[in-house]
């Protein structure tokens, strides 16, 4: 990974693990840190962790990325932080966001969990932040282990140990269950166990999620976040859909990456196989989405040569990619690489008739933070829509099943998301 971004870089057991060291290292509690409501509300929840008070920024809706100019002038003279999302492997518009941060003498954070293999501006996704985290259980495909990476070298020790402060010691039958997990789920898989699997979990009370947003608790969140800075309080939401986020890992896991990183160019080139073939359907882009000059913010600043844009693809059709001259608008490689949101009239329909051809969706994050959270526990953005609209309608499948994925949204007649006129980013 050092030589991927260029950077110093330290192996964490999880993303979600080195982002609150990074937040707690730069941030003093009680700051504010700009992000995305569309995310994973797991990071939602480490930022309340490290003390800080998340402000849910405006999104374009074209691809869910920071839309930077309608967050408003008071909002960005009170922030503390900037934490970009890259969602899906779609970059954020960090060079802008890089300035305006520097501008302003406030650190930018990477959450490039979706983006190994992502570039803007002509870097890697990563290479922008002050420090920036990734997730080796995507791309990877580790089930485990995350990479934080920090712009100055000298500081990779002291954050080395801080994390060393705040890892816990292993567990050997943490290390048993994640050594049979791969072998569980495929057989689960292979005799069609998912629904009975799920049942027993349930019965179990080890069903921490029934639907796409973990149970909010607000009476436990606040007594949590009272205490907060510190992880053992917000354990019970930190900690969902991976509780080994904080344990030292073991040889047997350190292994598994390294096999997961030997392969991840070879994954990498096919997820931008897949990704071509999704961004040249009908369900990619609304046309609506264009602004009165016939084309997005993302577009323009593409053309600028900062943040993300999207074009017209490579002999396929649209495609979406990064600004300076790297993007799927100009011949450059396609983006985003973990998942492809298509947008489509109704999207739990989708989800179904890609469901019937075993083809299961994840990553869904709807409702957005601010709707799901409420006012008590952040900032609700000052222009919801674009964030409401993408979420509801975004249908994240992943470019290695691009062909079946395809096939079955032609066989259900899925119709492409019509968004309203009024919804446009702010700089189209």
């Amino acid at each position: 990974m050092r030589g991927r971004l260029g950077r110093e870089c330290v192996y964490v057991p999880s993303c979600r693990f080195g982002l609150y060291a990074a937040l707690r290292h730069w941030c003093p509690p009680g700051g504010r840190v700009l992000m995305s409501p569309v995310n994973d509300d797991v990071i939602f929840f480490v930022v309340l962790a490290a003390g800080l008070r998340p402000v849910q920024a405006p999104l374009d809706p074209a691809d869910g990325s920071i839309d930077i100019d309608a967050v408003p002038a008071e909002v960005w003279g009170s922030l503390t932080a900037v934490l970009t999302t890259n969602l899906y492997g779609n970059p954020d518009p960090a060079p802008r966001l890089r300035a305006r941060c520097d501008a302003l003498g406030i650190p930018l954070f990477e959450d490039a969990a979706h983006a190994i293999g992502s570039e803007v501006g002509g870097r890697p996704v990563g290479a922008w932040g002050d420090a920036s985290v990734f997730s080796l259980s995507k791309h990877v495909g580790a089930k485990a282990g995350g990479i934080l990476a920090v712009a100055d070298p000298g500081l990779r020790d002291t954050l080395e140990k801080t994390c060393d402060d705040l890892l816990l010691p292993r567990r050997m039958t943490a290390e048993v269950a994640y050594a049979v997990r791969p072998y569980a789920e495929a057989a689960v898989r292979g005799l069609r166990l998912r629904r009975t699997a799920r049942a027993t979990m349930r019965l179990l009370g080890l069903m921490e999620r029934e639907g796409i947003r973990m149970p909010l608790r607000a009476r436990e969140l606040a007594r949590a976040a009272a205490s907060a800075p510190g992880l053992d309080a917000h354990d019970p939401w930190v900690r969902v859909d991976m509780h080994d986020y904080r344990l030292r890992a073991g040889r047997f896991r350190l292994r598994r990456v390294r096999r997961g990183l030997d392969r991840l160019d070879d994954v990498l080139a096919g997820c931008r196989a897949g990704t071509e073939l999704l961004l040249s359907t009908r369900w990619a882009r609304p046309a609506v989405l264009r602004g009165p000059a016939g084309r997005s913010a993302a577009e323009a600043d593409a053309e600028a040569g900062t943040g993300t844009g999207i074009g017209t693809g490579t002999g396929t059709g649209t495609g979406m990619g990064t600004g300076g001259g790297t993007g799927g608008g100009t011949g450059g490689v396609a983006q985003p690489l973990f998942r492809v949101p298509l947008l489509v009239a109704d999207r739990d329909a989708a989800v179904r008739a890609l469901a019937r051809r075993g083809i299961v969706v994840g990553y869904l994050y709807d409702p957005p933070l601010d709707d799901y959270a409420g006012a008590a526990f952040t900032d609700p953005s000052p222009s919801p829509e674009g964030a409401r609209w993408f979420a509801r309608h975004a249908l994240p499948v992943d470019p290695l099943r691009a062909r079946a994925v395809v096939a079955a949204l032609e066989e259900s007649a899925a119709r492409p998301a019509e968004a309203p006129e009024g919804l446009v980013p702010s700089g189209g």
